[in-house]
């Protein structure tokens, strides 16, 4: 193997590397705009006398249109689309049905899912596929968005490496085998691998991310609640104490067959006990805001706003089943699809002097009002330490009544167009389902994944023809989708793809590659395996997988034959180990996730030294095994 000598351009590119990694540790300043400022320092000192090698200024800026930050950006328009249907709420609620409210139960179920499906697809689109389920289910289990989202990324990178389309390394592997032969004696080459040739590395790696996160979770996961989100803020029961007083909580009850109250109204029953009908279902069928003149029918179950106290005398009072959690109606009063807001009445509306009843308020508008916020009190029909209950549903409106509602974000977004109100809560999802759309929407998914596995078209172009096709079909308009994307993730990564070509280009990488191999020279087969394994994971820190893959392939098959070893198993354990990237956020996949589970660089490097050294001992020791 040819010497290669230190050089002065390879000098300044490691000095950059350990400038980058001391701005990610220290967090002195963003990790998107860090990598901005690197991106912006390698252009600059390029243009210095010698360092000409290290940027070629007119594509400096090419990783903003690379083929993997476009297909980030493709994906994450399409899983904006699927959300925008409410099919991602729905798969939440299914995950919510097996997996409860536990943490040890719902996180292997999203974690292994999520894994499965990178096996087949890039890892990259399938977190962000799931990201707006883990969303909800965090909101609806109230588990942090941060002990959820972790597991989930590094096991969509571990399922990358099921299957030898899971990750772009592995995509390449027998096209750099079949390369190395060209050089090799007949004896000595090597096989190509099959399809579901290193599924049971993946597997084990699957299996291994799972039991990681489930034994030492409470330890090295972040437990504080992202500050920030609509959907992660303070809780309705909070809200309506804090602000008016009210202390309430929602409850699910049930109506058994035959039970003397069928044939009452709703109304009926909140006059009695001053609590709040805001839910109904009956016959596999929910009502959000039940007109309260409806007669009820049994079997039923309805949703309760009200004291707990008195909640629970009516259930003994009346003999209703009183449920330990909200079941039928999780998913109506989860944070993410509805919860309580503010409007004023105008001086012009047209509702002033008329009451609640006359307009037929929960029918007209799908929402139940709550209180009625009038100078400096308070009125409800749940009774305040300064007042007490008030039939508000026969209150005349006046001018600069503040009504206080419980209404679904949909319902209130079609509310801020209506003249007899002014909506003065914004910190909502200001948007409207498209559930009319979910046809499309899985169309246009199912043709990306069929132009992805069947086509050797590029990533990038088989998700956008998806993300066009949503777009174009009106499951989101361009506004969503610009919307969608989270710009941070975008420049962090396309900002670091120069510093990974400047690595490979100025020769740095191959004289690291030296330095670590004069190393272990000598050493036994197997050690030089594991050196290998960690040269890879080294490598893919600091540039692209895809880049470490087609430099380490060629000098690892060569070190196998002068040392006596298998040169595929060689070959396989770099197309492996480049997978191997979860101490920093510079894989896409972290990158995705940093910014909404609100991750410092501190957390990946806590969490991902760990499953470093597992991912390295795992597949190590199952390719031996195996192969």
């Amino acid at each position: 193997m040819e010497t290669i000598s230190l050089t002065y351009p390879m000098a300044v590119v490691l000095g950059l590397l350990a400038f980058t990694v001391v701005l990610f540790v220290s967090e002195v300043v963003r990790i998107d705009f860090a990598a901005i400022l690197v991106m912006v320092l390698l252009g600059l000192l390029s243009q210095l006398p010698g360092l000409d090698s290290l940027a070629d200024v007119s594509q400096l800026f090419n990783g903003l249109a690379s083929n993997a930050v476009v297909s980030i950006i493709a994906v994450m328009i399409i899983g904006a689309g699927l959300d925008k249907t409410g099919l991602m709420s729905k798969v939440a609620a299914l995950i919510l049905k097996h997996g409860g409210n536990s943490e040890a139960r719902v996180l292997p179920i999203i974690s292994g899912t999520v894994g499965v499906i990178s096996s087949f697809m890039q890892n990259v689109g399938a977190a962000a596929l799931f990201l707006p389920v883990v969303s909800r289910i965090s909101v609806r289990t109230d588990i942090p968005l941060s002990r959820l989202l972790m597991p989930m990324g590094f096991c969509a990178i571990l399922g990358g490496t099921m299957t030898l389309v899971g990750s772009s390394p592995l995509i390449l592997l027998n096209d750099l085998i079949a390369t190395a032969n060209q050089a090799l004696p007949e004896a000595q080459k090597m096989d190509s691998f099959g399809l579901f040739s290193v599924t049971p590395v993946g597997i084990c790696l699957v299996a291994t991310g799972i039991l990681y996160f489930m034994v030492f979770g409470r330890w090295i996961l972040p437990g504080e609640q992202k500050d920030g989100d609509a959907t992660s803020g303070q809780s309705m029961k909070e809200y309506l104490q804090k602000i008016y007083g009210l202390k309430t909580d929602i409850f699910e009850i049930s109506i058994p067959e035959g039970h003397p109250v069928v044939g009452e109204t709703f109304d009926d029953v909140i006059q009695r006990y001053h609590i709040y009908i805001i839910g109904s279902a009956y016959q596999g069928k929910t009502w959000f805001a039940p007109v309260i003149q409806t007669e009820i029918t049994a079997p039923c179950r309805l949703a309760i706003l009200g004291r707990k106290k008195e909640v629970q005398f009516m259930v003994e009072e009346e003999g209703f089943i009183l449920h330990d959690k909200l079941d039928v109606f999780a998913e109506d009063y989860a944070p993410t699809k509805s919860g309580v807001a503010e409007v004023v009445i105008p001086p012009n509306s047209s509702l002033i002097g008329k009451c609640a009843h006359d307009v037929v308020f929960r029918k007209t508008y799908g929402a139940s009002m709550l209180a009625i916020h009038r100078g400096e009190e308070t009125l409800s029909l749940v009774a305040t330490e300064d007042h007490e209950p008030t039939q508000i549903g026969e209150v005349p409106f006046h001018a600069g009544d503040t009504l206080v509602i419980l209404s679904t974000w949909e319902a209130l977004t079609r509310l801020s167009r209506n003249r007899d109100f002014v909506v003065v809560t914004t910190d909502y999802p200001q948007e409207e389902l498209r559930p009319q759309k979910v046809g499309m929407a899985l169309l246009f998914f199912a043709i990306s994944l069929a132009l992805i596995l069947f086509t050797d078209l590029r990533l990038s172009l088989c998700l956008l023809t998806g993300a066009a096709g949503m777009i174009l079909t009106k499951v989101l308009d361009i506004d969503d989708a610009y919307n969608a994307i989270s710009w941070s993730t975008v420049f962090l990564l396309a900002s670091l793809i120069p510093l990974g070509q400047a690595v490979q280009s100025t020769g740095t990488a191959g004289w690291i590659a030296q330095q670590i191999l004069l190393l272990l020279d000598g050493w036994p087969v197997w050690s030089l395996q594991v050196g290998i394994a960690v040269l890879a994971t080294v490598f893919t820190l600091i540039m692209s997988n895809v880049g470490a893959t087609v430099l380490l392939v060629p000098l690892a098959v060569s070190i196998a034959v002068a040392a006596g070893g298998d040169p595929a198993i060689f070959a396989l354990t770099v197309a492996i180990s480049t997978s191997n990237s979860f101490i920093i956020p510079t894989h896409q996949v972290n990158a995705l996730i940093m910014g909404p589970a609100g991750y410092k660089v501190t957390d990946f490097v806590r969490s991902g030294g760990i499953m470093t050294i597992l991912f390295l001992v795992v597949s190590l020791v199952v390719m031996n095994l195996v192969f």
